[in-house]
């Protein structure tokens, strides 16, 4: 089969795309025929070897997928061939991942995909919409009627975050770096839409948001404490998502005086039952359209390398090269 590997950390053209054997499938295994991936930070992150993690040799690059069930193992009783199927949480943790035309995922993982949703959508929402989910909800505990930010909302969490929340009657304030991305912004639901190129965020917001801000979600690399916990309501929470090597400084003070919360998670540090809940709902909310999947561009699964550059280049590089996910299909 065709598979997109590496054989050790490096950058992008390291990528290779050619064949390797066949997945062996264990007993609490499913056998997929992918249809589509998608790409995401954490992808690149392991790719280059900035997230250090136990990889096979040859490691297939990639989280996210959608496809058929070819063959189940003898434990798995949820599902059978035929079945339509997509996930995440794949290329982690000593995991292969999903850039190929076939994998061998253990059950867990998966989760049954209505006919109503494409599988390119569903791998453009499966590491980002699981994510915000656990974030806005498990985490953030987001209620209808409080207020929240986020930066980059059509970016590919962000996205997700500005959809969910819209839809729990929260209002949404993000950030744009394009008259044409705030308007993607408004159509997705966010309710304020600040042109940080142009505005000022802190101005911005204190006037949109002159109590503060309940939940603030920090998309960023590195975090600017001293404007979050200004813009924050008092009790208000900020979640934390990215910025691994970040050491910015910490306003104590303002902080605990406003009794506000900082939360920090990563989506595969939850249970895979948790995990799987998030996508049930979020499989519901695909299929009758309340939200959408971002794709801002779609490539053949033989340009993973390309792929990769192009996320390095929107995240790491912090260009604003992409305004949505990169899908691939074999």
């Amino acid at each position: 089969m065709k598979a997109a590997f590496i054989h050790q950390p490096g950058p992008p053209e390291s990528i290779q795309y050619a064949c390797l054997p066949e997945p062996e499938m264990s007993s609490n295994q499913i056998l997929v025929e992918v249809m589509a991936v998608s790409v995401n930070p954490i992808d690149t992150y392991i790719r280059s070897g900035k997230v250090a993690m136990d990889l096979p040799s040859p490691f297939i690059v990639g989280c996210d997928f959608a496809g058929r069930v070819l063959q189940v193992g003898s434990q798995v009783t949820q599902f059978k061939p035929g079945d339509r199927v997509w996930g995440s949480n794949q290329g982690l943790l000593g995991r292969q991942g999903t850039f190929a035309e076939r994998i061998a995922i253990d059950a867990q993982w998966a989760y049954k995909l209505p006919d109503e949703v494409s599988f390119e959508s569903a791998a453009a929402v499966a590491l980002v919409g699981i994510t915000a989910h656990l974030g806005l909800f498990a985490e953030a505990g987001l209620q209808a009627g409080q207020t929240l930010f986020i930066p980059g909302g059509s970016g590919g969490v962000g996205s997700m975050v500005v959809q969910m929340a819209s839809l729990h009657g929260a209002k949404v304030i993000t950030t744009a770096g394009s008259p044409g991305k705030a308007e993607r912004c408004r159509e997705l639901g966010a309710d304020e839409v600040i042109l940080y190129r142009e505005q000022s965020v802190e101005d911005s917001l204190k006037q949109v948001a002159p109590q503060g801000v309940d939940v603030w979600w920090e998309t960023l690399r590195e975090p600017d404490f001293d404007l979050a916990i200004g813009c924050l309501a008092p009790r208000g929470s900020m979640i934390l998502m990215a910025g691994r090597e970040a050491r910015p400084c910490f306003p104590v003070g303002p902080f605990y005086v406003k009794q506000c919360q900082l939360r920090g998670f990563v989506m595969f540090g939850a249970p895979a039952s948790q995990q799987a809940a998030c996508a049930s709902e979020i499989a519901g909310w695909l299929a009758d359209g309340r939200i959408t999947a971002c794709i801002d561009r779609r490539l053949p699964l033989s340009e993973a390398g390309e792929a990769h550059r192009l996320q390095a280049e929107n995240t790491v590089e912090g260009r604003g090269v992409l305004a949505g996910k990169i899908v691939l299909t074999p």
